[in-house]
């Protein structure tokens, strides 16, 4: 549903530069390379250059513009938690930052984590050994399930898709640990899933219980992966909802008591959840029913130990960092203050976002960044009612939609109550599993009651934005609003090319392939004619066409994108950046001549999509690349680009390029 990641009149709010000094700090052109044509390689002729020059972080996967500006955030929210931590004591212990302060401090001490080994995991390692049926392993989930925890599925809270005005359970699968159900299956990853195997046995062997263990483990979650979606299958609304009873979730696994599982956790089941994936759970059903029970231990130890392996001491957490470069390609763990924040931010996000923004964030940004939105989505209006083969009755559906669209700019307007959270100093393993329990019950409380299209799925401090179907909401967290994607010292053309397409992707999800299926009020339904969604499938099967012909390692042509898996971000690309051009033609039309007005060289249009461009540079390591390819819904980010503006016909008039038939 996410994410990104995207001027100089009275109509925008933000002033006009015309400064060689501040067009400069704005956008460098000498970062251009020259050598490069941009109706060829829109990407590398601004990115060229970069790319050549820069090295990504031992410790990263991949480095761009979205790493640069997380850094950034990442330093004041490290400033912000270590004063916290110095100067605990100073004011009230219960308070958000005393909490924030413990929290960070316990996470920095090393050697009391290592001291500790993996006895904080004991009590639940007994409770695995003691299991002697499947009842207790049933039990075992359930128990788990009321302190956080996730093994095997999960239940969280939710927009009912048939009445979205009402919060309901929905319980989800979470029995797989690799990317995806392929990584268990395709002989082209068998080295991950080999290297998966040995993470697990030495993860086995540090606590005693023996690495042949690691091989019943995974044989158990391969079970589990045969029956799991894949990622493009769960793209589909229609495999993430199914309304049931409790007695209708007996039905389908009988070897599970669902009534104590949703009573364990304090929520009632009542009048009923949602139980997708019928298929995984039947699945589920079987293992509890004729699995060993020496392999669900085996399992249910391994899952125990792998989801904190990076909350125990040393050689838990080289073993798992010696796994997960596997995937990442990454050479050197995080600095440890980076894991610090993570915990914080995993444990009190929107806590630490309320002191985030107000170290960092301006309030002015707030009030342009919403100018930027209603210009963004007057051109979005715009394009739906030119659109020549959609229906005027399809079309008064998508107005409506348009029309009853929220955006989220900036940070909460009502922050979060962590009275009830209670952080004990120097338990750092004690302080995130009671955060866990913590966090758990805070979002279990919604089931049943309203929905609230006020509450935000991301922190400020997060570089990203996002829309969510289930609300109609678009969001776009305070990190995100800062150079190059906003600033408020440069010209229109860049803020248009940065975050105006960001406006206009994440305004565009609202009528992908996914976001279609969804009304204005987050209801999941059909307002489309058959003509209609015939017609947008046509269209759409294009980009699928293109997309699947890209393979962008070299020498490995047998690894290529899934255009089908990538469509809802390809679509909200391409209408982003038609949106928010249009948004900018319009702005420069209202004062006649500006249109031409170059700066260093470059005229507004072309300024937008430089800028564009830039915001999506990123170096990225192969074994990061081909995990991206098989799992995640974005395309790698050259295609974000020169995948992308072919199909602009600004583009093309901007830099006099042939464009794609």
């Amino acid at each position: 549903m996410v994410v990104v990641a995207a001027g100089a009149t009275l109509t925008m709010g933000i002033a006009s530069c015309s400064s060689p000094d501040t067009t400069d700090v704005a956008f460098d052109t000498a970062e251009l390379d020259s050598a490069i044509n941009p109706c060829d390689d829109l990407y590398g002729f601004v990115n060229g250059k970069w790319l050549a020059e820069t090295s990504i972080p031992d410790d990263e996967s991949s480095y761009g513009v979205f790493n640069q500006l997380r850094d950034k955030s990442l330093d004041t929210q490290r400033d912000i938690a270590r004063s916290a931590a110095e100067n605990f004591g100073s004011e009230d212990s219960n308070s958000d930052r005393s909490k924030i302060g413990a929290l960070y401090e316990s996470a920095m001490d090393e050697k009391s984590i290592d001291a500790a080994g993996f006895a904080p995991l004991e009590p639940e390692l007994a409770r695995v050994d003691a299991i002697g049926s499947p009842a207790d392993v049933a039990k075992f989930l359930t128990e788990d399930a009321a302190d956080g925890g996730s093994i095997v599925f999960s239940l969280t809270a939710g927009a009912d898709y048939q009445d979205a005005t009402k919060q309901i359970g929905f319980v989800t699968p979470t029995g797989i640990s690799l990317p995806s159900k392929d990584y268990y299956t395709d002989p082209q990853y068998a080295p991950i899933l080999d290297a998966y195997r040995s993470y697990l046995g030495t993860s086995l062997d540090l606590i005693g219980a023996g690495e042949a263990q690691a091989d019943q483990a995974v044989e158990l979650e391969k079970a589990l992966a045969d029956a799991s979606l894949s990622p493009e299958e769960a793209r589909d609304p229609a495999t993430q909802y199914h309304l049931v009873t409790v007695d209708e979730a007996n039905a389908t696994a009988p070897a599970f008591d669902w009534r104590q599982y949703f009573a364990a956790q304090g929520v009632s089941p009542e009048p009923g959840f949602s139980l997708a994936a019928t298929p995984y759970f039947a699945r589920v059903n079987e293992l509890l029913q004729r699995a060993p029970l020496d392999q669900w231990k085996s399992y249910l130890r391994a899952q125990v130990v792998s989801r904190s392996a990076d909350r125990l001491s040393k050689p838990f957490r080289d073993n798992q960092f010696e796994f997960d470069k596997q995937i990442s390609g990454s050479t050197a763990q995080k600095p440890r203050w980076k894991t610090a924040v993570a915990d914080v931010n995993s444990a009190m996000g929107e806590a630490m976002g309320e002191l985030y923004v107000r170290e960092a964030f301006d309030p002015a940004a707030k009030e342009r960044a919403q100018q930027l939105v209603h210009d963004v989505l007057d051109a979005l209006k715009a394009r739906i009612e030119k659109l020549d083969w959609m229906s005027p009755e399809t079309k008064q559906k998508a107005f409506d939609k348009w029309s009853k669209l929220v955006p989220k700019i900036g940070y909460p307007d009502r922050w979060r109550d962590w009275s009830g959270l209670q952080i004990t100093r120097g338990d750092y393993f004690g302080n995130l599993a009671a955060a866990d329990k913590f966090n758990h019950a805070y979002d279990l409380a919604k089931i049943g009651k309203p929905s609230d299209r006020t509450e935000w799925a991301m922190t400020p401090q997060t570089v990203n934005a996002y829309y969510n179907p289930s609300d109609n909401t678009i969001n776009f967290p305070a990190a995100i609003l800062q150079a190059p994607f906003f600033d408020p010292n440069a010209d229109d053309a860049l803020n248009f090319g940065g975050i105006g397409s960001v406006i206009g992707h994440e305004a565009t999800h609202g009528f992908d392939d996914q976001g279609s299926q969804f009304d204005g009020n987050g209801n999941n339904v059909n307002w489309w004619t058959p003509a209609d969604r015939e017609q947008f499938a046509a269209r759409t099967e294009n980009l699928v066409d293109q997309f699947d012909a890209y393979a962008p390692i070299p020498g490995r042509p047998e690894i290529h994108v899934n255009g089908n898996l990538t469509l809802g971000e390809n679509i909200a690309d391409l209408g982003g950046v038609n949106a928010s051009y249009d948004a900018l033609t319009a702005v420069l039309d209202s004062d006649p001549g500006t249109a031409e007005e170059k700066i260093d060289g470059y005229t507004p249009s072309q300024r937008f999509f430089l800028n564009y461009a830039r915001v999506w540079r990123e170096k990225t390591r192969d074994e990061s690349m081909i995990t991206q390819l098989d799992s995640d819904p974005h395309a790698p980010s050259d295609l974000r680009v020169d995948g992308v503006v072919p199909n602009v016909p600004g583009f093309g008039q901007s830099f006099g390029c042939m464009l794609r038939p």
